[in-house]
């Protein structure tokens, strides 16, 4: 969901999604909003990834598998119909080459126009990713990268968010997967993050309520979880200005980190919250493009040069992963809840009543 203070300030809204769980069904996913954010005569086009990741410490290769079936799989427009709407618009233009005999010369001149059109093609394909250029992308959610790839042992120090403590929790973010990972080039390519000074996210035991306590309960008591590490499983990333913007000195545009921080311990949940306050420069999409000049083979900002090529059958994956969300929704809602047993219920005694009317009569 997407709240805005005003509304009307909102323009060309556009949705996504992918499932990366079972069968690729949505139990594990991704889901994302595009839209242009006009203001005070200026306008920006921003892009929004939520995301839940693979669970357990060791399923660190899985996790980096997510991210990249999201950049692989997460279009805002049917990726297929880019592709045959391009193949359409291409033409042989024969009168451009040199005849037969001329084969060498021919060879390279189609081959040239081969990777030009394989080019344009893919930047079609790059405006409707996660990664479009003109766009600013935040990715937030449980990305689920902890600080160990082993459950711990009964033994196991744990972090304390005492200051005068020797096991003091920002002496652990040092073994956080996610920072390894991305600054390795193997999950979330690109994208930056704001100092993390909170304590880990994850997985707290809330504890009874105290004696007398009354409601609301603004100091849930609460413990780690001994069966798994603490730690940062709950991110917010951004993609920050392009440095083609960046001339150096201090008109450049740039992000202002206001706030990064956690919320307190709820009770219906065993993380915690994060929160992102970030003031966002206005800069139109035509501005947010790579130059011409750019070597978008050096490059590594994603918004020049795809990490991972777009599924041209994404949507047709997606609509079939769709279609057994929706079986497997039914079936459990008609197996395991009392609603659900009431219409089998009823089905089965007019199906009976049937038999025995057709029998009786």
């Amino acid at each position: 969901m997407l709240f805005a203070r005003e509304p009307s300030r909102l323009k060309n809204i556009q949705e996504a999604e992918v499932g990366f769980g079972a069968a690729e069904i949505g139990n594990k996913g991704a889901v994302g909003l595009r839209m242009l954010y006009e203001a005070d005569g200026g306008s920006s086009e921003l892009t929004f990834v939520a995301t839940h990741l693979a669970a357990m410490e060791w399923n660190l290769p899985r996790r980096n598998a997510n991210w990249a079936a999201i950049m692989r799989g997460m279009a805002f427009e049917n990726p297929e119909v880019v592709v045959n709407s391009y193949k359409t618009s291409v033409t042989p233009s024969p009168a451009s080459t040199p005849p037969a005999e001329d084969e060498p010369e021919r060879t390279r001149l189609l081959d040239n126009e081969h990777n030009e059109q394989h080019s344009q093609l893919q930047q079609q394909l790059h405006n409707i990713s996660v990664f479009r250029p003109s766009s600013f992308l935040f990715v937030a959610g449980d990305l689920n990268y902890r600080i160990s790839t082993t459950s711990p042992p009964p033994s196991a120090t744990f972090p304390s968010l005492d200051p005068e403590s020797e096991n003091y929790y920002p002496d652990f973010f040092r073994l956080d997967q996610l920072t390894r990972e991305r600054n390795a080039g193997r999950t979330l390519h690109g994208l930056s993050e704001h100092e993390v000074r909170f304590p880990p996210t994850y997985k707290y035991d809330v504890l009874p309520p105290r004696p007398g306590t009354r409601e609301p309960e603004l100091d849930v008591p609460w413990k780690f979880a001994v069966h798994r590490y603490p730690g940062w499983t709950d991110r917010i990333l951004f993609l920050d200005v392009p440095s083609w913007l960046k001339k150096g000195n201090s008109q450049d545009p740039k992000f202002n980190v206001r706030a990064y921080d956690c919320l307190p311990v709820l009770r219906m949940s065993d993380h915690r919250p994060v929160f992102l306050r970030i003031d966002v420069p206005l800069i139109s999409p035509s501005d947010m493009a790579p130059p011409s000049d750019l070597d978008r083979g050096v490059s590594k900002d994603p918004r020049a040069r795809l990490p991972m090529e777009i599924d041209p059958e994404a949507w047709e994956r997606r609509a079939a992963a769709r279609r057994k969300e929706v079986m497997a929704g039914w079936s459990m809602y008609l197996w395991s809840t009392k609603q659900g047993v009431c219409i089998l219920a009823t089905v089965l005694a007019f199906g009976a009543g049937v038999y025995w009317l057709y029998w009786r009569f």
